[in-house]
C-alpha cells in the first residue's frame, strides 16, 4: 500500500470505524446488491460491506487513491470487505456519469450536493437513497414525487440504528418556511428540523 493511499484513508477515518459502524446498520437493515457513490472522495467504507459498489469524484486526489488498487483491497480486507468484490472508480462530475438508468439498488449521498436531482435515475424503482441533510440534499429528496421517506438513521454513542417507526416525526421544521428546490438551491445548506437523525432512507417509488 503506498503510503499516499493509507494517509488519505486515515485522514478519512477520523473516528475509527464509524462509517464502517454506519453501512453495516444500513446493510442489516436494507441489504442491497449494487451500491453507487457519488462524491464519495475516497470513502470506500461501502465497500467493507458491500460487493459491488462505484464511486465517483472529480477529486484527483480520489482518483489518485482508488488508482492504488492493491492497497484499496488491503483496506477493504482489513475491515472485513471482500477483496473480491467489484470495485470502480469514475473520475468525473457526477451530473454526468455515463451509467444504465435504474442500475442501482443503493445510491448513496453524503455531504456531496444535490446527488438524489442528479443521479436518482440510475436507482432501481424500489431502491434506496441513503442521504443526509448537508446542503439540502434530504429536503429536495423530500419534495421529489420519485422518493419516498422510509426510513432514518439514528447516531447514539458510535452506534448507528435504522427506524422505520414514528416517521411523521420527522423532516418537521423547527419554524415556518417554505421549502423550494430553489430555495435550496440557493442556499446550498440544510434545513433545521426538530429531529435530526444522521441521515434519511427514501424508497424509489417511480
Amino acid at each position: 500500500m503506498k503510503d499516499k493511499t493509507k494517509a488519505l484513508w486515515d485522514k478519512q477515518d477520523q473516528h475509527k470505524g464509524d462509517r464502517w459502524r454506519l453501512f453495516q446498520a444500513v446493510s442489516a437493515a436494507e441489504p442491497a446488491r449494487r451500491v453507487l457513490y457519488a462524491g464519495s472522495y475516497v470513502d470506500v467504507a461501502p465497500s467493507f460491506v458491500y460487493d459491488d459498489v462505484t464511486y465517483a469524484d472529480t477529486d484527483k486526489r480520489a482518483a489518485a487513491f482508488f488508482a492504488d488498487a492493491d492497497g484499496v483491497r488491503q483496506i477493504i480486507g482489513d475491515h472485513g470487505g471482500n477483496v473480491n468484490g467489484r470495485i470502480e472508480f469514475l473520475h468525473g462530475d457526477y451530473r454526468s456519469l455515463d451509467l444504465e438508468a435504474e442500475s442501482f439498488d443503493l445510491l448513496i449521498s453524503l455531504y456531496a450536493g444535490f446527488i438524489s436531482e442528479a443521479c436518482g435515475h440510475l436507482l432501481r424503482i424500489g431502491g434506496l437513497l441513503l442521504v443526509n441533510s448537508s446542503h439540502g440534499d434530504a429536503a429536495l429528496a423530500a419534495l421529489d414525487p420519485r422518493f419516498k421517506l422510509v426510513a432514518v438513521v439514528t447516531s447514539a454513542n458510535g452506534r448507528y440504528s435504522v427506524t422505520d417507526q414514528n416517521l411523521d416525526g420527522y423532516m418537521v421544521t423547527k419554524k415556518p418556511q417554505t421549502i423550494t428546490r430553489d430555495s435550496l438551491s440557493k442556499s446550498c445548506r440544510g434545513i433545521a428540523y426538530t429531529k435530526s437523525p444522521f441521515a434519511y432512507l427514501f424508497e424509489r417509488v417511480r
